[in-house]
């Protein structure tokens, strides 16, 4: 009998760099605490979708465009996104990858991320400035889930490869990427202190 094992979903993770990281951190941070205080927008945006915390992603999703901080946090993504395309066997001789999308997540409590993916992108993928004891990890969905109707479920025993769902636990100073097509949650994490991440989206041009 011969099993093929074909159509592989790969999820990248990596610290983001070598040195530097608390400062870079911190710097962060604290901007980010600014951003949520001066954002009217976006706390009313974030009471409506995710009661008890916060996100930029309805008022300020380009932060890397208007921030130095956050440009900094793009160069240092850059080679990781790089690596990720090539290791998925993308050809970008001749074209360019950029990072369209870019924004902020605070949250804690209860507060949940539901089942989502990212349209009009081709990576995605968040960096995790801070990440209390306890909290939530990010879970990944099978994409043929929805696809798989009659069948039995699945064994509890089988490798991650093998299942239906994968949490991924990240750690402060971490960057997570994945295709944007690949549907993922937050469940709440039930912590006092908040997991502040960054999430972005790339895509690709020619040049």
């Amino acid at each position: 009998m011969t099993l093929l094992s074909l159509f592989p979903t790969r999820i990248y993770s990596a610290p983001l760099k070598r040195s530097g990281l608390d400062r870079l951190n911190r710097t962060l941070i604290d901007e980010c605490d600014s951003l949520r205080l001066a954002d009217a927008a976006g706390q009313d945006w974030s009471a409506r979708h995710y009661p008890g915390g916060y996100t930029s992603y309805g008022s300020h999703d380009k932060l890397h465009l208007i921030s130095s901080g956050f440009a900094a946090l793009e160069k240092a993504i850059a080679p990781h996104a790089k690596a990720y395309a090539k290791a998925l066997g993308y050809d970008l001789r001749g074209r360019r990858l950029e990072m369209t999308d870019c924004w902020v997540n605070m949250m804690a409590g209860a507060v949940a991320h539901g089942l989502h993916l990212h349209p009009l992108s081709f990576i995605s993928g968040t960096y995790y400035l801070q990440v209390p004891r306890g909290s939530a990890a990010i879970k990944f969905e099978d994409p043929r889930l929805d696809r798989l109707m009659a069948a039995p479920p699945k064994r509890s025993d089988l490798p991650p490869r093998e299942r239906l769902h994968v949490s991924v636990k990240p750690k402060s100073g971490q960057v997570i990427l994945f295709e944007s097509w690949l549907r993922h949650e937050v469940p709440p994490s039930f912590t006092r202190n908040e997991r502040i991440s960054v999430s972005f989206n790339y895509g690709w041009t020619a040049g």
